[in-house]
């Protein structure tokens, strides 16, 4: 049975779906979304995952190390690391901004696209320019495996794998160990989550913070705004089911999935570093993103938590310049800066 099907609400007046309002949009962001049309609304299914993928391969392809350096303002290499045993070697990224000389702070970055799609270079223009300048500091971006070719736990254990050479490697890297933050967006705010997990749980160095933008949590869409925001634009429930089950296969929806597959399973969330967590109070991971903060600081932890007003999935990539964008970069800006301050 659809797990659509098998959710249910309380009964009394207000319990149909049919009567569920939807949070409107920021006027800013429905002016990019009439221009994106039917485009916005495109769900990835099992059907034309292949495709989605090839497309999305040719529409946002990785920029070469020579484009990253920006005419010579950052230093930009690739690295290519020992991975998890019996697995490939990992890439990353490396880039910092040129002619400091001494070691900087390291923000260790997971790329989006659902675990399905995306790849390590073609965020880091924007994450150079938002965090890299203003705070020197120093960005490891992942290359790690996508689903289904690669199902879990492959991503997550290139990304510890990565994690982990990077910090034991941070004299050769430049950068400081005792200052590394663990972050990425949507999918990627998912493994920078399981990342922040593992380390604890293994007893590797542990991050001093993670940045989790949208991060995707939760396999089982059993929150409120899971089915609310079933037909959410950018990124809808088909699309994210599809996702979720191209990661897991046979495992999606288990009862004894890890936490490390999907961070909101975690039945303990003490001990982890401070997190950042920001969302729209308009897209599909509302709920779980919300829980998620408020689990942290249950068990007595640190977390900023803000629920973008209007928001989609997104959002700031879709409408770079709008106030409500300028504001969350504001906000991401000033949590990094504390964090690395302390």
């Amino acid at each position: 049975m659809d797990r659509a099907q098998e959710f249910s609400v309380p009964s009394g007046p207000g319990s149909d779906r049919t009567t569920w309002g939807v949070p409107p949009f920021d006027p800013e962001l429905s002016v990019v979304l009439e221009a994106l049309g039917d485009a916005a609304r495109e769900s990835v299914t099992p059907e034309n995952l292949a495709a989605r993928q090839e497309s999305a391969a040719v529409s946002r392809p990785s920029p070469t190390v020579e484009e990253l350096r920006a005419d010579g303002r950052f230093e930009v290499e690739e690295l290519r690391v020992p991975g998890a045993p019996g697995a490939p070697e990992v890439t990353l990224v490396s880039a910092r901004p040129a002619g400091i000389t001494r070691p900087l702070p390291l923000l260790y970055y997971m790329h989006g696209g659902g675990m399905i799609m995306g790849n390590a270079g073609s965020v880091l223009p924007q994450v150079l320019r938002d965090w890299a300048l203003p705070l020197e500091l120093a960005v490891l971006s992942v290359e790690y495996r996508t689903a289904p070719q690669t199902p879990y736990p492959g991503a997550v254990e290139d990304c510890y794998a990565g994690y982990v050479w990077a910090v034991e490697h941070a004299e050769r890297l430049g950068v400081d160990a005792d200052r590394v933050v663990v972050g990425g967006k949507s999918a990627g705010g998912g493994l920078a989550a399981a990342l922040a997990l593992l380390a604890r749980d293994r007893g590797a160095p542990a991050p001093i913070g993670q940045l989790l933008l949208c991060p995707m949590l939760d396999d089982r869409g059993e929150t409120f705004s899971s089915h609310q925001l079933a037909d959410a634009v950018i990124w809808n429930r088909t699309s994210n089911t599809t996702a979720w089950h191209a990661l897991l296969g046979d495992r999606y929806g288990a009862a004894d999935l890890p936490s490390y597959a999907a961070p909101a399973r975690a039945e303990d969330l003490s001990g982890l570093p401070p997190a950042y967590i920001d969302v729209g109070s308009a897209e599909l991971y509302r709920d779980e993103d919300v829980a998620y903060a408020d689990a942290i600081w249950r068990a007595g932890g640190e977390a900023e938590l803000h629920v973008w007003p209007g928001a989609f999935h997104g959002f700031d990539t879709f409408a770079p310049d709008a106030v409500l964008t300028q504001d969350a970069r504001a906000a991401r800006l000033h949590w990094l800066r504390r964090v690395l301050a302390r």
